[in-house]
């Protein structure tokens, strides 16, 4: 008895002494307490965290807070014909399609993210009234007219059932829920979803227009996120329809063999296969040709076959996006990580527009599959838009914005002619204004930056934390077993090359914590308190796993090489790390109001000489011709010549010949073989800053040989 009464003690004293191993093991283990995707759905890498649980701060805090104060928080008071009280979406009889949501859709995420009541407020009315005018049947949104409105200019009133901008309110509800675990989205987002699988094969997404079945992926995505919170296995058939009705995105990308100039043919090709598409709607079906592919489609639908990825697991939808982002940067592509499209596809010249709307709508893309996929190379892509194209388009205070920006622009008036808008539109759509070009852009631009914020920390499925983009910012979230933790990132990141963390926890414990390595960063280090650390890097994530203790820090270094990209003719472009630099250009700002319904604007004039190349020996020695120079900053707020924390000088050659096509800076042409002289041909030094402090600018250089 005695030697089984010590056995037994020995036991007892045993399991209830963990080693460190089992300990780790059993941490290891742990599930996160974010959302993941239920079976069917596969399950995703990464998982986002509540609106709200990240903040920014430095100088992304001041960019939300100009929105805040311009443009993004007071367009009820700007624009309020379209998203003031007669707004459908309020009840109203005025605007009812989608410029409404597209302005709460960034309104709501800026509001929770800094946390401001009166904002909350402003986009609290457009969600209530949403939820609480549902219909019987479970129909969201703008009551339906009895009987053909009457037409007013700037409004757009009818086509009120047209799915297409419902979807961007069941973005909105979302966020919203996300942000309030309010339990009456889940009821009408149940509804509605009912609804729809009614309604859907009676009335397909392209019903009233087919701007539906071109983004129907905006749809799918909600549904599969309320999937994942109430296991309503209807969900899972309502989303095989919506696939089914959306364009086929994924086959449009890889397809290399589709006729490529008769769009009936194309047609015919595609409804051999079971497409249904309207002939007068059908776009081309390669990327490759330069034709009516529309812009922001485009921008929306490269997330679609991700967004179904989660239900099939087929590498073609993955292969299929990679295909069409190496094909938009072949045959459309201009330096910022964007592509030609002044509305369709418009190839690379560097003097073609890019609407606000397709940088805003990428973005968003590129988060959602990134999540998704895990696959680093939509992170850099991501940050390239967000640190380049993105600010150059809006101005400083929020208050204005470009329709279109392109990589060359030294003079914006309203005689520009390179794009095929621009008549419409009596040629504001490169100046700066309120409602210049279209007004789409007015109400859509304000999601970017407030999204960005939002992607900025991921948590994983094994209770750990994910920092995949990198921004100065804070987040709180639950880590291994119920664990507080409270990341503060402090980083002059995208213009400095260190990113430090520091952590804050409730209790020391064990999770992994997930880096990305960029692509462009040759010999990155990390450190540990101080200490450099080896980490194993895999796909470009580095995975840090240990017992973390409350103060660890850790530090990335990402070095970052100057480098030339090729684009449009042979010009070439300066790159370093994330940012791409263009040519420094002092402007002067002149108003002007036609009384034509575009309101006042500003043409911009530039005061510096533009019209230089660069010098091809410099080119392939750039690291040798090249001065990287840091100026002095704050941290403040950089996106404008005054503030640029960083600029390069070189040197470049005077093109004489080179001169305005009605204000657009048309490349000059030149002889086969013709060389410069430098006894005849001024070399002089210039500076570069990054595209997004430029508002006039040469991005993509004419390159040239000396004699």
């Amino acid at each position: 008895m005695k030697s089984w009464s010590v056995l037994f003690i020995l036991l007892v004293l045993l399991s209830c002494s963990e080693s460190p191993n089992q300990k780790k093991e059993v941490e290891k283990n742990l599930k996160s307490q974010y959302t993941q995707n239920r079976s069917p759905l596969n399950p995703n890498p990464y998982l986002e965290l509540p609106l709200g649980a990240i903040k920014a701060e430095g100088w992304l805090e001041e960019q939300l807070k100009r929105m805040a104060s311009g443009m993004t928080g007071n367009l009820d008071n700007i624009y309020p014909t379209v998203v003031g009280d007669r707004n459908g979406w309020l009840g109203g009889d005025g605007d009812g399609w989608e410029r409404g949501p597209y302005w709460i859709d960034g309104l709501l995420p800026l509001a929770y993210i800094l946390d401001d009541e009166t904002l909350k407020k402003k986009a609290g009315k457009w969600v209530d009234w949403t939820l609480s005018n549902q219909g019987s049947d479970g129909y969201i949104g703008p009551v339906p007219f009895s009987q053909e409105p009457k037409a007013e200019p700037g409004l757009q009133k009818g086509m009120r059932k047209d799915w297409w901008p419902k979807m961007v309110m069941l973005k909105i509800l979302q966020q919203y829920y996300n942000a309030t675990q309010d339990e009456r989205v889940i009821k009408t987002l149940t509804e509605y979803f009912k609804y729809q699988l009614k309604e859907l094969p009676k009335r397909p997404l392209d019903d009233l227009s087919f701007w539906g079945n071109r983004r129907g992926a905006d749809n799918l995505q909600v549904v599969y996120w309320l999937y994942n919170i109430t296991g309503d296995v209807f969900l899972l058939e309502l989303g095989d329809i919506i696939k089914k009705q959306t364009f086929p995105w994924e086959d449009v990308f890889l397809n290399d063999d589709a006729p490529q100039t008769d769009e009936t043919a194309a047609f015919d090709y595609f409804r051999m296969k079971g497409y249904p598409f309207d002939t007068n709607e059908i776009n081309n079906t390669s990327i490759a040709q330069i034709g009516t592919i529309h812009t922001v489609n485009l921008a929306q639908g490269l997330k679609a076959p991700i967004i179904y990825y989660q239900k099939e697991k087929d590498p073609k939808y993955l292969a299929s996006v990679k295909k069409a982002l190496e094909d938009m940067e072949k045959y459309h592509g201009q330096a910022q990580g964007m592509y030609g499209g002044d509305e369709p596809l418009h190839g690379t010249d560097p003097v073609q527009g890019i609407e606000f709307c397709s940088v805003s709508e990428e973005m968003f893309s590129l988060e959602s599959i990134l999540k998704i996929t895990g696959d680093m190379e939509f992170a850099d892509l991501l940050e390239k838009i967000t640190y380049n194209a993105l600010p150059s388009q809006a101005s400083d205070n929020y208050d204005s914005r470009q329709y279109f920006q392109a990589a060359n622009q030294v003079e914006l008036t309203d005689k520009i002619e390179t794009s095929f808008q621009t008549k419409e539109h009596g040629g504001t759509d490169f100046v700066f204004g309120e409602v210049t070009g279209y007004p789409c852009c007015t109400t859509n631009m304000h999601q970017s930056w407030p999204k960005f914020v939002q992607n900025l920390f991921y948590a994983t499925p094994e209770g750990g934390v994910a920092a995949l983009l990198y921004a100065p910012s804070t987040a709180k979230l639950k880590v291994s077993d119920n664990v507080d933790l409270t990341i503060s990132e402090t980083t002059g990141f995208p213009f400095r090359e260190t990113v430090d963390f520091n952590l804050r926890l409730s209790n020391e414990t064990y999770f992994p914590f997930h880096f990305r390595i960029p692509s462009w960063a040759d010999k990155a280090s990390i450190s540990l308190n101080g200490e450099v650390i080896e980490v194993n890097i895999k796909n470009n994530i580095a995975i840090i796993e240990r017992l973390w203790k409350d103060g660890d820090n850790i530090s990335l270094k990402l070095p970052m090489k100057l480098k030339t990209s090729k684009w449009h003719k042979g010009s070439a472009a300066i790159e370093r790390g994330p940012l791409i630099y263009a040519l420094k250009v002092n402007a002067e700002v002149k108003k002007k109001n036609r009384n034509d319904g575009y309101r006042e604007f500003s043409e911009l004039y530039p005061t510096d000489k533009w019209n230089y190349g660069l010098i091809k020996s410099n080119v392939e020695n750039i690291e040798n011709t090249i001065e990287v120079v840091e100026n002095d900053w704050d941290g403040s707020y950089p996106w404008n010549l005054e503030n640029a924390p960083i600029q390069l000088r070189t040197k470049a050659v005077v093109i004489p010949d080179w001169k305005l096509d009605n204000s657009a800076p048309i490349f000059p042409e030149f002889p086969d073989g013709y060389k410069f002289n430098s006894e005849s041909n001024a070399i002089e030094e210039i500076t570069l800053i990054p595209y997004g402090c430029t508002t006039l600018r040469i991005t993509q250089f004419p390159t040239y040989d000396m004699e």
